[in-house]
């Protein structure tokens, strides 16, 4: 496998799509003072890397005292070259065999053919198709054409990858590495709708960063849907990972005793899985901010990542829920999901003109090495290879 993470700096199968959860919108959120109950694990099985330690006070005050951040260190953790070259390979083939069905509408475009009105009216056509957004295909064209009159090109292949080139540059400030080694624990906070594949994500997710020697502790914020914490809780066994969790009950709750646990074991990552949930449904997002502010109050500066989860299947609606999360929650990254066979590849194209919020990993298949980091460049040659 190659290097999943390009940096390491002080750093489908899918959710089942139930019904929305109904609940009440929280009345007061977790005093400092006030005694948390301590939910049951629904995965005893501790990580591997991580010493018994007496289970965590069901209090605030009793909780271990708040963690310093850990001063960073410039550490760069790869694979041996031919192993990372390998999978590396693999790994493309995937992700264009993935995409094939957004990039058959744009590559036969170049394909004998001339350079006139006609080219680019059948181009903005494609970009559409694909979900790239009026704004990101307006400004693709207009950059395409100031190339093709600028360095006076005449094949239509070398049209192709003028547009390469441009969608390199257009997607380029998405691509960021996720850095771990900031804090200890480095509490993420997952969100996002319905079906997106959130716990399978993070039980993809909780894998690699072992393989990168960081201990883990999740936890079942969606208290609501039992599905999802058996789930989470048959991931914390595959990876041999405590799960923390509870029936029904405050999803702020058992994510403040996990972070307290994970303080307390001194885990290096500890994921917060939480209930998936529409924009529009105002009651559920407040839950989510009083998530994030009980994070807080358990260890500050926490989170340190919160992500959002989104399947590319859902196009310009990705787009809505982006800006919706973010205005909500301050997104620090996206990972994208079900890429696999979709005609809707170009919406990062869209989010990168409208919001550009890194895209930590995407997602092309069902096994753990089908979620990978983004990269603007491979992302590119797969779409217009």
């Amino acid at each position: 496998m190659f290097s999943f993470f390009k940096r390491f700096k002080g750093s489908k199968t899918s959710d089942t799509a139930p019904d929305d959860p109904q609940l009440d919108t929280p009345e007061a959120e977790l005093a400092e003072d006030a005694p948390v109950e301590a939910p049951a694990p629904l995965a005893a099985a501790p990580a591997a890397a991580v010493t018994p330690v007496a289970p965590v006070a069901p209090t605030v005050s009793a909780a271990p005292a708040v963690t310093a951040a850990i001063a960073p260190q410039a550490v760069e953790i790869v694979p041996p070259p031919q192993a990372e070259a390998a999978a590396k390979r693999s790994w493309l083939t995937r992700l264009k065999t993935g995409l094939s069905k957004t990039s058959s509408n744009l590559t036969g475009i170049f394909v004998g053919t001339k350079i006139d009105e006609d080219l680019y009216e059948e181009l903005e056509t494609a970009l559409l198709m694909s979900d790239a957004g009026v704004d990101a295909t307006e400004f693709l064209l207009e950059t395409l054409r100031e190339t093709v009159r600028a360095e006076r090109l005449t094949d239509p292949q070398q049209v192709k990858a003028a547009l390469r080139a441009q969608l390199i540059t257009l997607l380029k400030p998405l691509e960021k590495s996720l850095m771990l080694g900031r804090a200890q624990p480095l509490v993420m906070m997952i969100a996002g709708v319905n079906g997106a594949g959130k716990t399978t994500s993070i039980g993809k997710l909780a894998k690699h960063l072992q393989s990168f020697d960081q201990t883990v502790l999740l936890a079942a914020g969606d208290t609501f849907r039992a599905a999802a914490r058996e789930q989470l809780a048959i991931w914390g066994e595959r990876n041999n990972v405590t799960v923390v969790a509870q029936e029904s009950g405050d999803p702020a709750a058992v994510i403040f005793d996990a972070v307290g646990a994970a303080k307390a074991r001194k885990i290096d990552v500890m994921m917060a899985d939480t209930a998936g949930r529409l924009p529009t449904q105002l009651h559920l997002m407040e839950e989510l901010r009083k998530v994030k502010r009980v994070i807080g109050k358990a260890l500050d500066g926490a989170p340190h990542e919160v992500l959002l989860v989104i399947d590319a299947n859902t196009g310009q609606n990705a787009l809505a829920q982006v800006k919706a999360f973010d205005d909500a929650l301050g997104l620090t990254g996206l990972i994208v999901t079900k890429l696999d066979g979709t005609a809707k590849g170009g919406i990062l194209a869209a989010i990168a003109r409208q919001r550009p919020i890194p895209v930590y990993f995407i997602g092309v298949g069902e096994k753990v090495e089908d979620l990978q980091p983004f990269s603007a460049e491979e992302f590119s040659d797969a779409l217009l290879g």
